[in-house]
């Protein structure tokens, strides 16, 4: 294996258990909807909740109100005041790290490697949880859905990180939770690529060329 002089990591389910969250949070908001008048039953809401998920963004800032469209054809604010509070106190509740996140990026940068995230969220979203889990001294920079206007595993993010670090791709890993969005596109590129098991939310065809149950195994990998 080449020299390696920067790594790029997915943010969501790679350093932040964000599906566990995500879950946690749109339940209480259902919850909480469910308790100030919405007429649905929960496993009806969680299945349509989903269902928006998929076609709209997992990021997208309008989820409830296009959920009470969906549910009763207008945005009622009292409904929509009691969801969204709830789903951002459970949010700021479940919003962790997976274990030795910061204690392995510490031991990174202190190799003087460069560190970056490649994600598919908006700047904004991905800088708020670094900067709310003390990440963010941690990362010279964030590639963004709005930096290239595509998701991976396009190769346009992988190369726009290339490009702002100045270093070549061989020398390059990337580490993330899904064959098809994060190895896919850096393995073409020539990068090393790192697929973190613990973050996975199921099995997809494919290999990356290292795989890891803890974070802390990529010290033994660099």
């Amino acid at each position: 294996m080449k020299q390696i002089k920067a790594i790029l990591f997915d943010l969501d389910n790679t350093l932040i258990d964000f599906w566990k969250m995500k879950q946690s949070a749109s339940k209480a908001a259902i919850t909480a909807m469910i308790n100030a008048g919405l007429k649905i039953r929960r496993d009806d809401a969680w299945r349509l909740l989903g269902n928006l998920f998929d076609k709209y963004g997992i990021e997208n800032q309008l989820i409830f109100s296009i959920f009470l469209k969906k549910v009763v054809g207008r945005v009622d604010a009292k409904i929509l005041a009691a969801g969204v509070t709830a789903y951002r106190r459970e949010k700021d509740l479940h919003m962790k790290t997976y274990p030795n996140v910061a204690a392995t990026l510490e031991k990174l940068r202190r190799k003087k490697l460069k560190l970056a995230i490649v994600t598919d969220a908006p700047q904004f979203q991905a800088w708020s949880r670094l900067f709310g889990l003390k990440l963010e001294k941690y990362f010279d920079f964030v590639v963004g859905f709005e930096d290239t206007g595509k998701k991976k595993p396009s190769q346009l993010p992988f190369k726009a990180a290339v490009s702002k670090l100045r270093i070549k791709p061989e020398n390059v890993m990337m580490v993330g939770d899904s064959i098809r969005r994060d190895v896919v596109g850096a393995k073409k590129l020539g990068m090393t690529t790192v697929l973190a098991k613990y973050g996975q939310l199921w099995k997809e065809k494919g290999k990356a060329d290292f795989e890891i149950n803890d974070i802390s195994e990529i010290l033994k990998i660099v």
